[in-house]
């Protein structure tokens, strides 16, 4: 049975560009459709967070701030809270090891911009991950968690890979536009990743070898369907 670890951000407050703080936290979608789509394989799903504490469920991404229907949050909060066990406990990031899990798959929501995207422990492991050959997988302002690698002579990690993330338009359109600390698809472009982005607010799923990336909560089922079929490709 493959095994992945699924690594949310554990900060429930992103510090914005005028240094005022903006709740936040995980993407309800993100978590909860990749999660189904693992659970429903058979994949062995473990939950992990910076120092093991208790994720924060950004709270809109669960009504219609977050262009979240009704119908839509009241199923996305149900399959969340069948992961309570998981959610209340997770694994701390600094004792995992990449050898135990044959992916690494990070979930948005603007949280990882803020913890994830600068977190030792995770750079790590995602180093560990792609030097193995595991599948790394990143959905929408997760791929944010990418940048606290580096590389050989101290770049980043992931330098020249083809991927995908949430765009600078859809942070404009629908997110917390130019208030952002950074512009994920820019910042990613500047540390030299290949950005393919699709038109906003549509699935879009990017793969290059072990890295898998989504672009959007419209991405979630996708990318981690497209991580099940890089795992299988892998043997």
């Amino acid at each position: 049975m493959a095994r992945i670890v699924m690594v949310i951000t554990g900060a429930d407050s992103l510090t914005l560009a005028d240094g005022t703080a903006h709740p936040t936290g995980y993407w309800a979608e993100e978590v909860a459709a990749s999660h189904q789509v693992f659970r429903e394989a058979g994949v062995e799903v473990d939950i992990a967070t910076p120092g093991g504490v208790r994720p924060t469920v950004d709270p809109a991404s669960l009504d219609e701030r977050g262009g979240v229907t009704a119908a839509d949050a009241e199923r996305f909060r149900a399959y969340l809270d069948s992961l309570t066990p998981q959610l209340a406990e997770p694994r701390a990031l600094a004792g995992l090891s990449a050898a135990d899990y044959d992916a690494v798959y990070v979930p948005g929501g603007h949280g990882p911009m803020e913890d994830l995207a600068r977190d030792a422990d995770l750079g790590r492991l995602l180093a560990e991950a792609d030097r193995q050959g595991s599948v790394v997988g990143a959905l929408c302002h997760g791929p944010a968690a990418l940048l606290s690698t580096v590389g050989e002579g101290g770049g980043f990690l992931f330098a020249g890979r083809s991927m995908t993330a949430f765009t600078d338009e859809e942070e404009r359109q629908g997110g917390l536009g130019d208030a952002v600390p950074y512009l994920l698809e820019s910042r990613l472009r500047e540390h030299g990743a290949v950005i393919e982005a699709g038109p906003a607010w549509t699935s879009r799923v990017v793969v290059d070898g072990n890295l898998v990336t989504g672009q959007n909560p419209q991405s979630s089922v996708d990318t981690a369907k497209r991580v099940l079929a890089a795992l299988e490709a892998a043997g």
